[in-house]
């Protein structure tokens, strides 16, 4: 082989890498990623060690709604080290959002939830238990309801739109519990 025979290929392969490279951080940066659930926050839907896919294009397009299960960066709640929790979208903007003996209303109508951990959902914060979401902010809240069990908009209010990296679409581990969410 010669010298250019043998340069031509190793540039060949080193833009292929490259490409595949650029490739991998566009769909991790833009399009998906994959999340392990670090906690018990959202139990019963989701338990600690679930792997998960996570889309980011529906925040971006503003396609999200109440039900949808969500990654949200707020490190400045967390424990050093940890900057996103998993949660589920109770409330968007404009709406009002009342927690009363254990159940929760939005707009008036108490929210049917088959889902929680429990069978109430307890104030954490009452600044928080009575208000409307303002603009671009949503209302989240673990599946978890126990008391403390959960950091969410119970205790730290509203959450802005822009904090939230993903929606949550597939369990791919454990095996046995694999498939959408």
């Amino acid at each position: 082989m010669s010298g250019n025979h043998i340069l031509k290929e190793t540039f060949d392969w080193v833009i292929h890498i490259v490409l595949a490279i650029l490739i991998g951080l566009f769909i991790v940066t833009f399009v998906a990623q994959r999340t392990i659930v670090d906690g018990n926050s959202m139990l019963p839907t989701l338990h600690h060690g679930d792997q998960l896919i996570v889309e980011k294009i529906s925040p971006k397009l503003g396609k999200l709604k109440n039900g949808d299960i969500v990654t949200v960066y707020i490190p400045e709640y967390l424990e050093k080290g940890k900057d996103y929790v998993v949660k589920r979208i109770i409330a968007m903007e404009n709406d009002t959002v009342e927690i009363v003996n254990g159940k929760i209303f939005v707009n008036g109508e108490e929210l049917e939830e088959e889902y929680i951990n429990g069978s109430d959902t307890q104030e954490v914060n009452p600044e928080y238990s009575k208000l409307t979401i303002p603009e671009d902010c949503v209302y989240i809240l673990g599946d978890n309801r126990f008391p403390h069990a959960s950091l969410d908009s119970r205790s730290i209010g509203p959450v802005e739109k822009r904090k939230i990296t993903g929606k949550v679409v597939v369990r791919y581990y454990p095996f046995n519990k694999a498939g959408g969410i």
